[in-house]
Formats: C-alpha cells, structure tokens, sequence
C-alpha cells in the first residue's frame, strides 16, 4: 500500500480510535480551496493534461525545488526558461529522472501528497522509483487520456465546491469569463493580487502602473487617480466573483500618512527611480489602503509577509518568479500592523486573515493579536509549514490563545491540482488527531470536536472568505 488507512493517527490505540471516528464525520466534506495558484484555463479550455511530467513535476516548485537542491537542474525538468531557451522536452525523459530521485522525498509532505494522487487517482500499488518509472508513466498517460482526468471531472471527482485562483491587476480574466459562460456548475472563483502595481520593487513596476492606468481609464500621475485604479478592477474581480485580496509584501509593515504625505510619496515611487525606505512605506501605505477599501466593498484581506522572494538571483534570471527559491525570514506583527490595527483594528465588519513563514510569531504575536482584535484571523502555516508536523505545531501554537474560530480552515495554496485532495485530507487527518487528544486528556467532548473537525475542514473556510 502507498498510503495507510491510519497514516498521521495518534500511535496510542484508544486515541487513535477516536481520531478514526472524528476523521468519519470530515472525510467525504466537500472541498472548498479559498486560495490557491492553480490555473483557470484549466477548467475554461478542459482539455486533457497533457502528460505525467507536466501534471506533476514542471509546474510544481514544490517537486522541482528539491531535486534542483540535489543538484538536477531545471532544465533537465522541463522548466520553461525566461528567454525561451531549450530545456528538455521529452516528458517521458523528465518523468525518468523524477521517478530516479524519487528517494529525495522521503518523510516530506510532497511525498505523502504524490502517493495519495498515485494511489487513489491512478490506482498505482508500488512506490515509484527508476524501476517502476515507465510502468508508471504508462498508467497515468492511460488514464489522463481518458475523459474523466479531464480537469472539470477531476473537480467534480475530488468533490471541490469552490477553489480561488489568484490574478494579477492587469489580468483580463478572460478565462473566468469563459467559465461563467460555458454552463459549467463548477464554481472557480478569482482573487485580487495587486503585487505588480504596488510593489515597487516587482520587475517592470513602472510599465505595469502606465498599463493599469490604460486599463481602468484612470490617472495614474496622481495619487487619488492611483486609488481610483484599484477600486475599479477591485469591482472588475468582485463581478468575476473574487471575495478576497491576497498581498504578497516582504514584511507586514503598515503606514498612515496623511493625504498630502501619502500624494507626495506616491510622487517619488512613481517617478523614480525609488529608495529602499520609500518602496517599504508604499507598501506599508497601501496595506492600509487596501484594508479602507476592504472595509467597502467586502472583499477579505489575505496578508502574506515574511518571504524573500526569488533569493536566488541567477534562478530568477534564467527561470523567473515562484521557482523555489521563496525563503522564510523573521516577522514583526505587533509593531507592523499597528497603524493599520489603530485604524481598523476594531471594525467588526472587516475581516484580514494573516499568514506567516515566521513559526515563531504564532504564539508571541499572531495568536494573541487575532485573539483580540474583531478584524484580525489567522491563516494555517503557509508554504513551508503545509506540513503535518507544521500543522500540528500551528494548533500547539495559537489554539491556546486565539482559540479555534480565530482561524480560519485549511488552505491549499497549491499549483499542482492533483494534490488539492491530497492536502485537505493531510489537514483533516492532522486536525482529527490533535483534536482525539484533547477529547482523550478530558479537556474536550467527544461531540464538541466532531463540531470542530467540521468547521475546520469545511465551515470556517467558508465562513471567512465569504463564500
């Protein structure tokens, strides 16, 4: 067996019992996958993934990365190079040399995420390896040509109710339009990521403002103007179905500037070229700006700080962005946020869900700060922490100070779409585990925790994203 029936249970017989029966009530829940990378033309074109290689090595960081630290290079994977130089091209080439280094994961949760996929999707029994390579391959090009591995069968197989994907401002999100128009009832929804015109340091921030300007109509010269963009293509997204902003910013530094100092700031950023110290006060300013503008029109704010983005510079030049190489660094919270908090800190109707790279922070900062603050949620472990000991360590860490309905479900956060059910079913495991402890210590009800289990798996994500 690749996957056991009690993978991730409590080792002890009568808690895991337990776990079993809490896991009975989550199990079958639907999916619902309020923020992730996966693609829409997926589900608009819904053609068949075109072979095992580019289903599950070329665009997932989370394979590529650790082979390319054992020093296989991403050429050699397939993936695609900035100027479009060659890289290999044969999937069944690139399949081999996944399936060889398939070892390298070994205790890692993208292991347990493939095996699941092989497992319960392709009905694979051995472990893949350089032996089982082409048999392998074989099985899942078989059963990807068939009509149910399209991807809207796949969706509908893996019982997904809603699943978010994350644009950028100058998207034309033509693709969620062909979904809506197509009849499908499967529900993909977008979410604003408006990273590329307020980061000031994103590649081609100047050009990407000059198009956000001729694509809402709106002066981008002036601040105001500037503002006037965002709360257009905020209500463009908003009608495409997007109920969430998702920002990507280095640290969670927040500012509020008056009118004339925030207008003479976005002078300088738009001018250039821009300090390092005035690039963070843009973005500090403009988290607040996008938390004014959440408080209007509903839309929920998702903060992800504490990344140094594409650390490797020769990796970013030949391959660009979301190659891996995205590394966790130390956060402030409770300084950060505070002018943001002291402005909307309290507004029951707003709701901002904080991620963080930084374990640390959650039970010295995070967890106190969303266990007071009405506008404030957290967000499980994120990226590096997707994992079950992560997982784990996240209710550890904040349960005991914000409690669980200060959080917020389980995100997948996931390019790969195989592994979305792989994920939520690592996340109930986790969750039913830690909660079969506490009902086994007596610090909970039997009853109680299949309540949690629940809200865990299904309803607080709903809740808190609004959909």
């Amino acid at each position: 067996m690749l996957i056991h029936d009690d993978r991730l249970f409590p080792a002890d017989p009568d808690t895991r019992r337990i776990a079993r029966r809490l896991y009975g009530e989550v199990c079958d829940l639907p999916i619902v996958s309020p923020h992730g990378h996966t693609d829409p033309a997926w589900y608009a074109q819904n053609e068949p993934f075109p072979d095992p290689a580019r289903l599950f090595v070329v665009p997932d960081h989370y394979v590529f990365r650790m082979l390319y630290s054992q020093g296989v290079s991403l050429e050699s994977l397939g993936v695609p190079t900035v100027d479009g130089s060659a890289v290999e091209t044969d999937p069944r080439a690139i399949w081999r040399r996944f399936a060889e280094n398939y070892h390298l994961f070994r205790g890692t949760p993208t292991r347990m995420w493939l095996d699941h996929a092989f497992a319960t999707l392709f009905d694979i029994e051995e472990r893949l390896s350089a032996a089982t390579a082409d048999a392998t391959y074989e099985r899942i090009a078989e059963r990807l040509a068939q009509p149910d591995y399209r991807p809207r069968a796949l969706f509908e197989r893996f019982n997904i109710e809603v699943i978010a994907t994350t644009e950028s401002p100058l998207d034309d999100l033509r693709h969620h339009e062909a979904i809506a128009a197509s009849g499908w009832s499967g529900r993909v929804v977008t979410a604003y990521r408006p990273d590329p015109v307020v980061d000031p340091d994103f590649h081609g921030f100047r050009d990407n403002l000059a198009a956000f300007g001729a694509l809402t109509g709106c002066d981008v010269s002036t601040f105001a103007g500037y503002l006037d963009a965002h709360r257009a293509r905020r209500a463009f997204f908003k009608a495409h179905g997007a109920t969430s902003t998702d920002h990507g910013h280095p640290t969670a530094a927040t500012a509020d500037l008056s009118p004339v100092e925030a207008e003479a700031l976005y002078h300088r950023v738009h001018a250039g070229p821009v300090s390092a110290a005035d690039a963070e006060l843009f973005r500090a300013q403009m988290l607040t700006e996008m938390a004014a503008m959440s408080l209007d029109d509903g839309l929920v704010m998702q903060i992800h700080p504490g990344s140094f983005r594409n650390h490797n510079p020769q990796l970013f030049a030949r391959f660009g962005r979301d190659k891996g190489a995205d590394i966790p660094t130390a956060t402030d919270y409770v300084h950060a946020l505070k002018p943001l908090l002291d402005r909307f800190g309290n507004e029951t109707s707003l709701s901002i869900i904080l991620f963080t790279l930084d374990e640390t922070a959650y039970s010295r900062e995070l967890a106190p700060l969303a266990g007071h603050y009405p506008a404030l949620r957290l967000g499980p472990a994120w990226w590096f922490y997707d994992s079950p000991e992560g997982m784990r360590r996240y209710r550890e860490l904040v349960t005991e100070t914000a409690g669980f309905y200060n959080t917020v479900g389980f995100n997948d956060d996931t390019r790969a779409f195989c592994s979305i059910p792989a994920r939520h079913d690592v996340a109930r495991r986790v969750d039913c585990a830690y909660l079969a402890e506490l009902v086994a210590t007596h610090r909970l009800d039997e009853d109680e925790a299949a309540e949690l289990a629940r809200d865990l798996a299904y309803g607080l994500a709903k809740k808190a994203y609004r959909l």
